[in-house]
């Protein structure tokens, strides 16, 4: 079977030949560019300047040569956004500084800062309900953010690849905190619900602006909707569920059945770092397909048998590879080796699995480990689980 077979056949719970793999498909599932030159490096390919897909994270877009040596399966497509679009930097002594088109400013650190970091905010301080209605909003649904896409989806198609795309926001709560602060937003939702529900409206309005412009013309042509918001910590929850289900569910179930709607083939994945175990139930409600990333290092998303056993008939599970927090950047080989193998051995049996680094691999990843990771891959993930 193609790739595209392949990934869809896990998305349906069922054992395909193989588990499908995924690096670089959506800014959750990427490599970072220096950690992107040196696989190129240790894989005997030649250098190349490598293309980025998100300019603030550093992300490099893998090439073909490297997508087929690690057998890779899903290829994605990146709208138009402020992570790659008009990124202009300002030299301003110690730091490059680019202010995107929401009004954020971000800094990357010279002389070899590893990504950028957002240290403006927009509506920042006291601000109202009109405020927030006033502000100079980005036009997310103009056209021209997917130019060029549903070409590079049928290319993409033609090389038997699964097709994924990505919106052009953040998740309306990690946007509503680039917008206010972290902990204005949190105090807005603790304490100004009425500010916090107009950031939050505006987040979901501007979503389905987007969607709404996309999925009539690319819909046939992706597989895979990958929409992300980070609700976990290494140990619970940055608000509780019960805050989650009052502010947050609601919108995401508009969004989400805007989603379906207008791509009713499409599966829905969804990316949320941390400790996400109580509100998996909360997502699978709401229409969520797959979970991405799988954060091993985070209580409650330990035991990833358990997490199978409990939700594996509702979800797919979209990372959970390998420790990237401990093992994948200062384990050894072996220990590299041994844990993918667990966690394929724990999410893979009986599909509704898909390899991918648990977030991006960052620049700490040498060539080496990251081969190991996809070439346990490759020799582990033939189904039946375990056979060999």
């Amino acid at each position: 079977m193609n790739s595209r077979e392949r990934l869809l056949t896990a998305l349906n719970h069922r054992e395909p030949d193989r588990i499908p793999l995924d690096l670089g498909s959506t800014q959750v599932t990427g490599i970072h560019v220096v950690a992107y030159r040196n696989l190129r490096a240790h894989l005997g390919l030649p250098p190349v300047e490598p293309r980025l897909c998100d300019v603030i994270q550093q992300l490099a877009l893998p090439d073909d040569d490297v997508i087929e040596q690690l057998g890779v399966d899903v290829r994605g497509l990146f709208p138009l956004n402020s992570h790659n679009w008009n990124v202009t930097d300002v030299d301003v002594g110690d730091a490059w500084e680019y202010a995107d088109e929401w009004g954020i400013t971000h800094r990357r650190i010279k002389p070899d800062g590893l990504y950028y970091s957002a240290v403006k905010h927009p509506l920042a301080g006291d601000v109202s309900v009109q405020d927030v209605q006033a502000h100079a909003w980005p036009d997310t649904g103009d056209p021209q953010r997917i130019a060029g896409l549903g070409e590079q989806a049928l290319a993409y198609r033609a090389q038997g690849k699964a097709v994924m795309i990505k919106g052009v926001l953040a998740g309306i709560f990690e946007m509503a905190q680039r917008m206010r602060g972290m902990e204005a937003c949190l105090m807005d939702m603790a304490s100004n619900e009425a500010l916090a529900g107009a950031l939050l409206d505006k987040m979901t309005e501007l979503k389905l602006a987007f969607w709404e412009m996309a999925l009539p013309r690319l819909a046939g042509a992706v597989d895979v909707i990958s929409e992300a918001d980070d609700y976990g910590t290494q140990a619970s929850q940055l608000i509780s569920p019960r805050m989650f289900r009052k502010l947050i569910k609601p919108r995401l179930q508009v969004l989400f059945q805007r989603i379906k709607q207008l791509a009713p083939g499409a599966r829905l994945f969804f990316h949320s770092c941390g400790n996400v175990r109580p509100l998996l139930p909360d997502l699978i409600e709401i229409g969520v397909d797959i979970l991405n990333p799988v954060q091993v290092s985070a209580k409650g998303m330990d035991d990833t048998a358990a997490l199978k056993r409990r939700f594996g008939r509702e979800l797919t599970f979209w990372g959970g590879a390998c420790d990237s927090q401990r093992i994948l950047p200062f384990g050894t080989l072996q220990e590299i080796r041994a844990e993918t193998r667990r966690r394929i051995a724990d999410l893979a049996p009986g599909g509704g699995y898909v390899f991918a680094p648990i977030h991006n691999l960052q620049d700490d990843v040498s060539g080496e480990k990251a081969l190991m990771l996809y070439r346990t891959a490759l020799e582990q993930g033939r189904y039946p689980i375990g056979a060999g």
